[in-house]
């Protein structure tokens, strides 16, 4: 192990010095398991992908495009205001938007008549009968989604103003300004990170309204309910091992601060 953690400390160039065998192990650690849930994400994201296209292709039994779906599920529900609406955006995708009153869909599924295009719609449009219903986790994300996007971008930008600080306003040698805004900024990843926990919930809630709905309103066969199940399951995985690969990038950067603090103090010990 010894031996380990010397080959990683001569790797560093000399970066990790100060810092303890324990830390170093720890972040050699996380790393790995960073490598194995990226490689199992790589993976779950190929099948979803060829399952998506797959189920794409095949013709749905009502005869809709998901326009048709979203809509015909929404005004059922008394929910006329809200627009459905095509996508391009990678960073939307499908989804629904409490705060712009709209259900989005992939340009893949707007007009398609297909088994994806349900599934897609009626789940999206299901998110929006729960925030009707108001809903207590539905409400609670409505009010946190700001914050649950804002918290993964806030840690860069929040180390380099700390690091720019201690540089060139306070001329600072033990990095106090980066240690603490890193500190608010992994505060901020943090909460983002219980926030995901919060969507996840209230996304499968939505898969299962989306179920009884399809089931109630004769919109899909036994089959393609099976389908669409097998969908819903494949995003939950995909977004639970997106879940685990954040958790282990919050751990990695607090062992980045204890090594940065342990690494000051050894350097200031030494002056």
């Amino acid at each position: 192990m010894s031996e380990f953690i010397n080959a990683v400390r001569e790797m560093a160039d000399g970066g990790l010095n100060g810092v303890s065998d324990a830390v170093i192990l720890a972040m050699s650690v996380v790393c790995g398991l960073l490598i194995v849930a990226s490689i199992i994400a790589l993976g779950v994201s190929i099948y979803l992908a060829i399952s998506y296209v797959r189920y794409n292709k095949k013709q749905n039994s009502c005869g809709r495009t998901g326009e048709e779906i979203a809509r015909t599920i929404l005004d059922k529900n008394g929910l006329q205001k809200i627009k459905v609406s095509k996508t391009g955006s990678i960073l939307f995708g499908n989804s629904y938007s409490h705060y712009f009153k709209k259900v989005r869909l992939r340009r893949l599924t707007w007009k398609k008549q297909s088994v994806t295009s349900l599934a897609m719609a009626a789940q999206k449009s299901a998110l929006a009968v729960l925030d009707k219903e108001n809903d207590a986790d539905m409400r609670t994300r409505v009010r946190l989604t700001p914050l649950i996007y804002f918290g993964p971008i806030a840690f860069v930008p929040m180390v380099i103003i700390g690091a720019l600080l201690d540089l060139f306003v306070f001329k600072s040698s033990n990095g106090i300004c980066t240690i603490l805004l890193t500190s608010i900024g992994l505060a901020f990843y943090l909460l983002s990170f219980i926030m995901s926990i919060l969507v996840l919930k209230t996304e499968k809630k939505a898969q299962k309204r989306a179920y009884e709905i399809m089931k109630a309103e004769g919109l899909a066969t036994a089959e393609e309910l099976e389908m669409c199940k097998k969908l819903f399951r494949l995003y939950n995985i995909e977004y639970i091992n997106d879940m685990v690969i954040a958790l282990l990038e919050l751990i990695y950067r607090v062992l980045q601060i204890i090594a940065y603090v342990q690494n000051s103090s050894s350097s200031s010990s030494k002056s």
